[in-house]
């Protein structure tokens, strides 16, 4: 069978119009609408979740005294800084997912925790809070007794809960007897132990416990 046709334009598609040298049935029209519903839905783009979705982030810090202007920093895949407000609160926005570190500062002040580690997974995060004290022109100094065996330095830890946990609080393996604190907090109270380090980096068990409760000026 052989076809000749023309072109024709119908609701922006092109349908071939046919005749035959011999007789020929013609194309149903019944068919026309799915044709049309075919050239319809090409290029349809099915909607589906957008890579720029941004979150937000938000925390307090208390007081409120301490933590009005206290400056926050955040560090990660974006990095910005903000001024807490009257109420201690801060928030970051135009966020996209990651993990981000949130620092506080201001001077004269210590904070508690110092840093937090903070994981954005598609969702707002919030709560992400710190305890500001004022700091101390007070320091504590700490002396013990040489150990018996043979080693090569001491660490000293700290914490603010008697029993622990401890954090250590030399950045380097102490060599004397001795260690001094300036990172205190006026009306705290620190409970502080010490183990020794021998030449093979083995290291010994915590010492007896102190406490120091430094003074409120």
């Amino acid at each position: 069978m052989h076809f000749l046709y023309r072109m024709y334009r119908s609701w922006g598609l092109t349908l071939p119009k046919s005749r035959s040298l011999r007789k020929c049935r013609a194309f149903p029209l019944a068919v026309l609408p799915l044709f049309a519903l075919l050239w319809g839905c090409a290029g349809v783009v099915s909607p589906g979740s957008s890579s720029s979705e941004t979150f937000r982030l938000s925390g307090t810090i208390s007081p409120q005294s301490a933590g009005n202007g206290t400056t926050v920093a955040l560090s990660g895949p974006i990095s910005a800084s903000t001024t807490n407000n009257s109420s201690g609160n801060y928030s970051f926005s135009g966020l996209a997912n990651g993990t981000y570190a949130v620092t506080p500062s201001r001077s004269g002040y210590l904070f508690a925790p110092s840093v937090q580690s903070v994981s954005i997974d598609g969702s707002d995060v919030s709560g992400i809070d710190f305890t500001a004290s004022l700091q101390s022109t007070y320091s504590v100094q700490l002396t013990w007794q040489a150990s018996t065996s043979n080693v090569i330095g001491y660490n000293v830890y700290r914490s603010t809960v008697s029993g622990g946990p401890y954090t250590q609080i030399n950045t380097a393996l102490n060599a004397s007897t001795n260690y001094v604190d300036n990172t205190v907090a006026s009306g705290a109270t620190y409970f502080y132990v010490v183990t020794s380090v021998d030449a093979s980096n083995v290291e010994s068990t915590f010492s007896n416990q102190v406490s120091v409760t430094v003074p409120t000026p």
